[in-house]
């Protein structure tokens, strides 16, 4: 079960990024052409619910990950 924190997470996260890598990405292929944020808002409005499965996916993944560099690290400054 998706606790409200995590989903909440995810809509803030999901949110942030896909509106920053969209717009470099757009800007990158097209640059600011008349039809800009047309196109932007397209491409985000498709990349907005990928992010926040992604970020629902994969979080324990990364989180999980970031706890073993962490505790490797740890042992390595010992």
């Amino acid at each position: 079960m998706i606790q409200i924190q995590n989903l909440i997470f995810a809509l803030i996260m999901g949110c942030l990024m896909s509106l920053s890598i969209t717009l470099a990405t757009t800007f990158a292929r097209i640059g600011f052409a008349e039809n800009f944020f047309g196109a932007w808002f397209g491409v985000w409005l498709v990349a907005y619910p990928v992010a926040i499965a992604g970020i629902l996916i994969y979080k324990p993944l990364a989180s999980n990950i970031t706890a073993a560099v962490i505790e490797k690290l740890r042992s390595h400054e010992s």
